[in-house]
């Protein structure tokens, strides 16, 4: 009986590598959807399939190529800061290449091998698109363009291409190097744990060559020294102390003038004095305008 238990347990301890690389195969179970458009009801999706048509400036496939990339979280273990990455960050391959990609899912979430900026007019939305969820494989196929161009590679699930999940494909010599490659090319941001906020501040300004921020300091009595300062106004402005002195001198002649007078009279005496004057300005005007024309 111990024997029969012993025998047991050793097969089922051999046995787990076996049931842990059980990915499941879309690729005999893709549904032609049209368009190179290919997808089945477990959740694989290839988007952009051309096995066949040459993009514009290829005569002929001038090589044929097969790689396989896995997707998962283990493979970002050796990025710090990072999440999730494939296992290749570089792919090189020559112009008018017929690549087939097979792509495998190690982890038990979606992930993608999306590559942007191909011809629209022979991949749909300028894309080629890989999707798989789980543990699970699944194969495409496409021609790339002619030309020397560095194409962007990514899992476009949220978050997952900011947290390590992208590569560069160059077809040719390429037109450069994309930023924040893990382990190809710097970090457009770089991850720093140890750093203290205020350092981060300071270092921020001293790579932007902006001045150090100034301490606000509230003043109620002190104006800022590009301003000139205003003296407060006085309860008593010029324009009053004119018109004191003018109420003092005029107020006799106008009490002798109005002396004896009712109200009534008054106003229809001011009234008259008032016309005059205007008639007075008008006169004078016209007569200064006549003599400018002469």
């Amino acid at each position: 009986m111990m024997k029969l238990v012993s025998v047991s347990v050793f097969t089922a301890l051999f046995s787990l590598p076996t049931f842990a690389q059980n990915y499941q195969d879309h690729d005999g179970m893709l549904m032609n959807h049209g368009e190179g458009h290919l997808m089945d009801m477990a959740g694989g999706m290839v988007m952009g399939n051309n096995p066949d048509t040459l993009p514009g400036g290829c005569d002929k496939i001038a090589d044929t190529k097969e790689i396989t990339v896995h997707a998962g979280h283990k493979y970002a273990e050796k990025f710090p800061g990072r999440m999730f990455a494939f296992d290749t960050q570089e792919f090189q391959f020559k112009p008018c290449t017929k690549l087939t990609v097979h792509f495998i899912n190690d982890d038990n979430v979606r992930h993608q091998w999306m590559m942007h900026g191909l011809p629209k007019y022979l991949y749909p939305k300028g894309m080629f698109h890989l999707e798989v969820s789980g543990p699970a494989k699944i194969s495409g196929t496409l021609i790339l363009p002619p030309g020397d161009k560095t194409y962007l590679v990514h899992c476009d699930i949220a978050q997952h291409m900011e947290k390590g999940m992208k590569a560069q494909l160059k077809v040719g010599k390429g037109d450069g190097d994309l930023p924040s490659i893990p382990n190809v090319t710097a970090n457009v941001v770089q991850d720093d744990y140890k750093i203290t906020l205020p350092e981060l501040l300071e270092k921020a300004h001293a790579e932007a060559n902006l001045p150090e921020p100034e301490p606000v300091v509230e003043s109620t009595t002190k104006a800022p020294a590009n301003k000139p300062v205003i003296a407060e106004e006085s309860n008593f402005s010029g324009v009053t102390v004119i018109g004191l002195l003018l109420g003092v001198l005029v107020a006799p002649l106008l009490a002798r003038k109005f002396k004896g007078m009712t109200p009534t009279e008054i106003l229809a005496y001011l009234f008259d004095l008032t016309k005059s004057s205007i008639e007075l300005a008008i006169t004078t005007l016209q007569r200064l305008i006549k003599s400018i024309r002469k």
